[in-house]
């Protein structure tokens, strides 16, 4: 039987600078009070999490780098997705997805239709360009 190792799957972002959040306080006290432009990757167990959403964002750090890098693990913090999926309401939940905060407000997201079906460099240019728009 497959077991999956999601401390793997979270490692492939922390390892690249994202903060974990991983309870809904956490998500409260950080991601609203962020100055700045914010990463958030909202990470997921899926094929596409690992084949194309975790590997376009380490590809779009090596041109962009936003003030905060974030994530919460959809399926595994749940209190913490839920959390961070309050914070944009405008936004359907999405798993993987992107969004991108300033100044703790989203102004873009990346949602899994746009992650599905695509590769991780076309995923990656839009998650440059989303975040130099927040930047500019």
């Amino acid at each position: 039987m497959f077991v999956p190792d999601f401390q793997a799957m979270r490692e492939e972002l922390t390892r690249l600078g994202f903060e974990e959040l991983r309870t809904a306080e956490e998500v409260q006290e950080r991601l609203p009070t962020a100055k700045g432009v914010t990463l958030l990757a909202i990470n997921s167990m899926c094929g596409c999490a690992g084949g194309i959403a975790r590997p376009a964002a380490a590809l779009a750090l090596r041109e962009v780098k936003p003030d905060h890098l974030m994530t919460v693990f959809a399926g595994l913090d749940k209190e913490a997705t839920a959390a961070a999926r309050a914070l944009f309401p405008e936004y359907p939940p999405s798993s993987p997805s992107f969004a991108v905060l300033k100044d703790g407000k989203a102004v873009a997201m990346i949602p899994r239709s746009q992650i599905e079906g695509s590769d991780p460099q076309t995923v990656a240019r839009r998650i440059v360009e989303a975040v130099r728009a927040a930047q500019a």
